[in-house]
């Protein structure tokens, strides 16, 4: 029998080709139609998307259709397939997907893949499993309703007979598909998988170092390409003097790109592509370039005033986004508190820097990459190339972290426009300095808030303002305010229960390529209420977790009717993923419980606190700091987090714990900054991530919830930045409003 390893691209001829031409498997589809092997077999040309498929030998293949970037969802997608269709853990292989429609969405961000996904991937489980059932009723010629299919096998209790899967595989493959909604699912009860934590499947090779990724990929003929992009954005190549590059022991030619017009999308940024037979020669030659680049808008793009403008622009009045109760006009000075909070533009530096192999042929193109979005690579490059999205074909390899840059498919585009002008296979391997430098970063922000206080110092009225370029700035020209969907990111979705409480957008023009990164807007909007709800409980001389839950008020479900604003909550009906202020409190008291277990803090050590919901979640952080001779020691964090209905236990405290890292990354030290329109940091020394000395205890909590499964992977993100500046004030009496936080301490 041919073998696969664990992470391998099987096309529908694949699978075929591993039970046979002839029939030899249970092959379930997508969209749920009736169509066996058989006819696949003898329709060469048709291709389905497959997510479960037995085989005679006993295996159950089950295709995850999402990208794995260190998430687990190559183990969790199984997990609940394989629950519903009562398959033995040991014998299931993980099939990784190809970029396919008939999937539905692929795009593997917004903390979505379980969420939107969980009912759909247990329906088609339990579709699989009723079909084995009836194929082993047929056999014993019996009732159906007294079979049933129980740890990989069908059972008929009145005569003790079972079938294998493997057995029933030809039988089972001949029968129609029942219809989704006419299959019955398992009672939370009978879960054998999901609930229960499994070791993700890819760990041995992870650590063996024989898993592949990206820049694993390695094809016949292949050549390497380094790409020198404008350091500003709008500006194009005006002199190339590459004789000096080609001289260079292996590079093979040296091709211009064309500079993207219009909005940036997904286009190249353009610039000078160094190919060689290897990336030594490519790095090499691409030293030697002598380039002039032409003037652009953007040239003139500085941090420092860029964010001063911002600031000034949050304190004026600005664009109504939310009202709730009438709108309050006076702010009297002796019982009005107001602040203002900056987050600078943050890269996403995943471990793995973007990279793509293509091979471009008369047949069509194959891309090799690490992507979050297989989709949106296919839908790209064809345009580019000229081609129909069926022609071509893309691979997804594991990803070495993503937290969003690489739902961005530029360079999977660069790779294939190069191999189709090279007539071979091309992979292209950006640096950590392209990264970095030319990036679709997270927006440089302003928020302003202020509250009017009543005589026991609780707020009766709350103002905010926000100030960010937009994300949407990335795929249209001219767009000067945040779309509504990054306003509904952790600004206008505050269920406070106060009488006056109004919200603001204020106008902001991008100057680089903006897009979304680990939690996207919730992460300059948590840090201001976060920060904001401190510094009033602080002034009220109470606990900050006291204040959220008072401001919060009684548990109740919020539908923020009647505020002149559509709630788009991440895509999913309030009826499913309600704001429910329970929940809110839930997490807060559980942080509380765990700060209540520690010991108290010393002279200057301090303790801050924060909670926030996004992406249907509710998280509450905890950290404790010590600051000795202005230098920060990040020493514990305590964490509760509600995804409600959770399939692996063990991946969400890791995701937790790992989301805690990245966020006190970005607080403490995360900073892109830019002066005459270029971005000034290159690699870690200059955009650090956490060392491991750094790293404080991280004590996890999953709440045990049936609620509808939400999201994981971006949650716990921003509660992070404020739950650690307030607890920097608590230790020290200084408060930072200005992130990054070393720009205040030594770390």
């Amino acid at each position: 029998m041919r073998t696969f390893t664990a992470v391998q691209n099987f096309s529908r001829r694949d699978v075929l080709k591993l039970f046979g031409a002839t029939g030899g498997g249970l092959v379930l589809g997508a969209s749920g139609l009736s169509w066996s092997p058989m006819a696949l077999a003898q329709n060469k040309e048709l291709r389905l998307n497959l997510f479960i498929a037995i085989g005679e030998d006993n295996k159950v293949y089950l295709t995850c259709h999402r990208s794995e970037m260190g998430q687990g969802i190559r183990t969790g997608i199984p997990q609940i397939l394989a629950d519903e269709l009562e398959a033995d853990w040991q014998h299931v292989v993980v099939v990784q997907g190809l970029a396919d429609k008939r999937y539905g969405s692929q795009n593997t961000d917004g903390s979505r893949s379980i969420r939107k996904h969980y009912d759909r991937m247990r329906q088609m489980g339990a579709m699989a499993r009723t079909m084995l059932e009836q194929a082993a009723a047929d056999a014993w010629q019996v009732p159906v309703g007294e079979v049933k299919a129980e740890n990989h096998q069908v059972v008929h209790a009145k005569t003790d007979r079972s079938f294998s899967f493997g057995e029933l595989a030809i039988a089972a493959s001949k029968l129609p598909m029942p219809e989704a909604d006419t299959v019955r699912l398992k009672e939370s009860k009978e879960f054998k998988h999901i609930g229960k934590s499994h070791r993700i499947v890819d760990m041995e090779k992870m650590l063996s170092g024989e898993a592949n990724y990206g820049y694993d990929i390695q094809l016949d003929g292949m050549l390497y390409a380094s790409i020198t992009r404008p350091p500003v954005l709008g500006s194009d190549v005006e002199k190339l003097n590459d004789s000096a590059a080609r001289k260079v022991a292996g590079v093979v030619d040296i091709i211009q790109l064309p500079a993207p017009k219009g909005a940036p999308k997904f286009q190249v940024l353009g610039g000078v592509a160094v190919i060689a037979t290897n990336t030594w020669s490519a790095l090499q030659g691409r030293k030697a370039l002598e380039i002039t680049w032409s003037a652009s808008a953007n040239d003139s793009h500085d941090t420092t005033g860029y964010l001063n403008t911002l600031v000034q622009r949050v304190k004026q009045p600005g664009k109504l986004a939310r009202q709730q109760g009438s709108e309050n006009t006076d702010w009297p000075e002796n019982s009005s508190l107001k602040a203002t909070y900056t987050v600078p533009y943050l890269a996403h530096a995943p471990m793995e820097p973007p990279v793509a192999a293509a091979s471009v042929s008369a047949e069509g193109c194959e891309i090799w990459a690490s992507t979050q979005t297989p989709q949106s690579t296919q839908q790209n490059v064809a345009a580019n190339l000229g081609l129909e999205e069926a022609l071509v074909k893309v691979n997804v390899t594991l990803l070495g972290g993503g937290f969003g840059r690489k739902s961005k498919p530029d360079f999977s585009v660069e790779a294939a426009l190069l191999s189709q002008k090279l007539k071979r296979p091309v992979k292209v391997c950006w640096s950590r300095e392209d990264d970095i430098q030319n990036g679709y970063l997270h927006a440089i922000s302003a928020q302003f808030y202020q509250a009017k206080l009543d005589d026991e110092k609780m707020p009766e009225a709350i103002l905010q303002r926000t100030a960010f370029p937009s994300i949407s700035s990335t795929f249209a020209e001219g767009v000067e305010y945040p779309s509504a969907g990054e306003l509904d990111l952790g600004f206008v979705d505050i269920p406070f229960a106060v009488p006056s409480y109004r919200c603001e957008a204020v106008k902001a023009l991008a100057h680089t390529r903006i897009g979304w990164l680990r939690s996207v807007s919730n992460i300059q909007h948590a840090f201001g209420i976060g920060s904001f709800v401190d510094e009033l409980a602080q002034n009220a001389g109470k606990p900050c977790s006291k204040m959220w839950k008072e401001m919060l008020g009684q548990p109740r479900q919020v539908d923020f009717a009647g505020q002149q604003f559509k709630y788009g909550n991440y895509g999913e009906e309030l009826s499913r993923h309600p704001v429910d202020i329970g929940r809110y409190h839930q997490v807060i008291d559980m942080v509380e419980q765990g700060m209540s277990k520690k010991a108290p803090a010393k002279p200057g050590q301090g303790w801050g606190f924060a909670v926030h919901r996004s992406f249907t979640s509710y998280v509450a952080v905890a950290i404790l700091v010590e600051v000795e001779n202005t230098t920060l020691r990040v020493l514990q964090a305590i964490a509760a987090i509600d995804a409600g209905l959770v399939v692996n236990p063990d991946r969400v405290v890791s995701q937790t714990e790992g989301a805690v890292i990245f966020g006190l990354s970005l607080a403490m030290m995360g900073e892109i900054t830019f002066q005459e329109g270029q971005v000034k940091q290159s690699n870690f020394h200059d955009y650090p991530l956490l060392r491991m000395g750094q790293c404080p205890d991280i004590a996890v909590t999953v709440v045990r919830s049936d609620a509808a499964p939400a999201g994981v992977g971006e949650p716990a993100v921003p509660p992070v930045a404020p739950a650690l500046t307030n607890a920097i004030f608590a230790a020290t009496g200084t408060r930072i409003r200005d992130l990054p936080v070393n720009k205040t301490l030594k770390l």
